[in-house]
């Protein structure tokens, strides 16, 4: 049994195999009466028996598969014959009704659920008795006790998050700009221009206030950094942010905390208001070429009425290290905790034409080369003025159409900011720059103003790997055609469980591979590489868009003593046969992390899609049986998906819109992540709501004359919602395992 299924569904587990058993049931009897095996009971099939036109419940003539179970199930709730609770039906009669043959045994096959087979199967010989089910379920029941011992408390009350300065949308904040090269006066009277403050790797502008209670709190890791930043070639200046400010309070503030780094007034506000300065704590961090890399916290150690012993995030010291290295900084923007400033109304600043090296290049680097870079998964290089003018058509074309940069999700109602740590799409400045760029005489302007290059890893982009799980021999890629899954099991041999806190998954051909879906496998489990990986939840994935994950300190999953690794591979050929070799890069945490991550499915594999409908409505939905904070949603269909929405009503009845993703687009099957975890309470009902395009007006349709089911390639159907959650660790319950809803 998979150990996860004790958090997500407690001592509910044999409530779970009934429930299960008798779904199993009604399925069964539904199909005998859907004689066309439409998905619906219609015409004469509803004749079928007496009591189906009293399951009509919208009374328009015909049953769907939902309708007919809800009115099933009002009818027991009326009835008095809905099931209660945990136990009331013994093991033996639960055993019986799902040994079907009779043969006092249960195979995989006779459980509703195939994967809680390993967990009944104790002795390991292939069925289960009477015996191993009953001791199975006690020890369930046993078990399922402790869940309560490791409450998960909402994301918002608990200091890990609530602490935290807010996660802020980058580009909406001025970075991936060129900061301008303001003068500003010294404390002494002297000129000083950013240009000149700056070191040989960059400059940090550190706003502070003498009469601020948290400057003078951050004051003393201020004066350690700026030891530290020079000996990295960067150079720190100090900037006086409120206006008015006695000169002998800065000084007596500067000497109280032996600070020694450059001094600047900025009495105007000039440097504060090009910044879009907000609080006196807020640092600001330029490159080389005064591209803004990150603003926002020093750290997240005090804030208005909180304070810690020591930071859990160096906000700062990371974004500096990663801009040394070449890296993407992971956190880029956030608030800063801090005496808010009240600076002059913003001076009209006389607008300069867009040119490539002092804007659109900045706007290319920050969105775009991450993918379109020489041997990146683009298919073509963006990191050229050439380049761009080479492709300036289809750049226009994806940028109107909102193809590109990748991203779907539309903006929740009643919120200021976007909740995702991992927005991708343009802010409204940078597209329209960009637009007006492409429809102008195309300016290079001075080279002088041009960003650092970019540099890109050549192999792993998380590091390198603390361990690789590769599969043992390529796979052969024909040149044409499509491809049926192929299976790849890899079996570890650590001799203790290890908590993984990044993984990368990286192809040797990755022009060919479209998605590959991760399962871990406890030893001595059977593993089975058929076509339910995936709807069953997964370890790791890499499909369009998402090919690695590193996760937040304190977070990591679970990867079991000799584990067994399988990765379920979409190969789609291009035209020229290739032989791809699957690996996956492991990064390790050196101890058990605070919170174990999980992925979920909410499947509906029972969808019917009819032919020619250009708007077919699937609909399911889940109760969660726990509280649960989610870190993530994505969604997956293939290629006749139009929309896909997740909501959920809440268990006073509340529904809120969770993540709506309007235009769907199966090359790009992204995973949206929550800068702050979602909280959804124990009784919310999760509901996912998908639209597909069976349509001749979808010229991505494989066949429009066919109704279309559930299956494995492209020219099938699958409907699939995942939740990425995290719980507390427990060592009892903990598990690498996944579930569904």
């Amino acid at each position: 049994m998979k150990k996860v299924l004790f958090i997500l569904l407690g001592s509910a587990v044999l409530a779970g195999l009934r429930a299960q058993a008798q779904l199993s049931e009604f399925d069964e009897k539904f199909k005998a009466f859907d004689k066309n095996s439409d998905g619906t009971i219609s015409g004469d099939e509803i004749s079928g028996a007496s009591y189906l036109p009293r399951l009509d419940l919208n009374k328009d003539g015909k049953l769907t598969r939902e309708e007919a179970l809800e009115a099933v199930q009002k009818m027991r709730k009326l009835s008095g014959n809905q099931p209660s609770g945990v136990g009331e039906e013994p093991t033996e009669g639960l055993f019986k009704r799902l040994d079907k043959n009779g043969d006092g045994k249960l195979s995989a096959d006779e459980l509703p659920n195939k994967k809680w087979f390993g967990g009944l199967d104790v002795d390991k010989d292939g069925s289960v008795t009477l015996e191993e089910a009953a001791k199975a379920i006690a020890s369930l029941r046993k078990r399922g006790s402790s869940v309560a011992e490791s409450s998960i408390k909402p994301a918002a009350e608990d200091p890990s998050f609530k602490e935290a300065p807010q996660v802020l949308k980058g580009s909406e904040f001025g970075v991936g700009r060129m900061v301008a090269d303001i003068a500003l006066k010294s404390l002494e009277g002297d000129e000083i221009k950013l240009s000149s403050a700056a070191g040989k790797n960059g400059l940090v502008i550190a706003l502070f206030s003498a009469s601020c209670p948290i400057s003078g709190k951050l004051a003393p890791e201020m004066a350690r950094l700026e030891k530290e930043l020079q000996s990295q070639g960067v150079t720190m200046l100090l900037l006086n942010a409120p206006p008015g400010q006695k000169a002998e309070e800065v000084t007596k503030f500067i000497a109280d905390h032996k600070l020694v780094s450059p001094v600047a007034i900025d009495s105007d506000g000039t440097l504060s208001q090009q910044l879009a300065a907000t609080t006196t704590t807020e640092v600001f961090l330029l490159d080389a070429a005064r591209t803004l890399i990150y603003r926002g916290a020093l750290n997240d150690q005090y804030g208005l009425g909180y304070t810690k012993d020591k930071p859990q995030h160096h906000y700062l010291r990371d974004a500096v290290a990663a801009m040394l290295q070449g890296e993407p900084v992971e956190v880029v923007a956030t608030s800063a905790p801090g005496c808010a400033l009240d600076l002059p109304a913003q001076k009209a600043v006389a607008s300069k034409p867009v040119t490539y090296h002092r804007d659109i290049a900045r706007i290319v680097q920050a969105n775009c080369v991450e993918c379109h870079h020489k041997g990146g998964v683009g298919p073509f290089a963006l990191d050229s003025y050439e380049a761009v003018i080479e492709h300036a058509g289809m750049i226009r074309k994806q940028v109107e159409r909102g193809a590109m940069p990748p991203w779907f999700a539309a903006p929740i109602e009643g919120l200021a900011h976007s909740p995702w740590s991992n927005d991708r799409s343009l802010s409204e400045r940078d597209r329209a720059d960009l637009l007006a760029w492409l429809g102008s005489d195309r300016a290079k302007g001075d080279v002088a103003d041009a960003p650092k290059p970019r540099v890109f890893p050549s192999e792993w982009s998380i590091g390198k790997p603390d361990e690789i799980i590769a599969a043992a021999k390529p796979i052969s890629i024909k040149a044409e055609g499509t491809m049926p899954y192929q299976h790849v099991t890899v079996t570890t041999n650590f001799p203790e469980d290890r908590w993984v806190r990044g993984y990368e998954i990286l192809p040797t051909a990755r022009e060919v591979v479209h998605h590959v879906i991760v399962s871990v496998h406890e030893k001595g489990s059977k593993v089975r590489g058929g076509g339910d990986e995936g709807s069953q939840g997964y370890w790791a994935a890499y499909v369009p868009g998402n090919t690695k994950q590193v996760y937040p300190e304190g977070f990591a999953r679970k990867l079991p003593a000799g584990a067994t690794v399988s990765f379920q591979i979409h190969y789609t050929p291009n035209g020229k046969a290739v032989e791809d070799t699957m690996r996956m890069g492991l990064l390790f945490a050196q101890e058990p992390p605070k919170y174990v991550i999980h992925t979920t499915a909410l499947p509906n594999a029972r969808i019917s899609i009819p032919p020619g409908e250009a708007s077919h409505v699937e609909v399911a939905q889940r109760t969660l049986p726990t509280d649960v904070n989610v870190m993530a949603w994505m969604a997956h269909m293939h290629v006749r998906g139009k929309a896909f929405k997740f909501e959920v009503t809440l268990p006073g009845g509340k529904t809120e819109v969770l993540l709506d993703i309007p235009k769907y687009d199966f090359n790009w099957q992204l995973r949206y992540d929550y800068v702050v975890p979602h909280f959804l309470p124990r009784g919310s009902t999760v509901k996912i709501t998908a639209v597909f395009d069976n349509s001749t007006g979808n010229p991505a349709n494989p066949d429009p004359t066919q109704t279309v089911r559930w299956g494995q390639q492209t020219f099938d159907e699958m409907m699939i919602g995942y939740m990425e959650h995290y719980t507390p660790l427990n060592p009892k319950i903990a598990s690498g395992g996944e579930a569904h809803f």
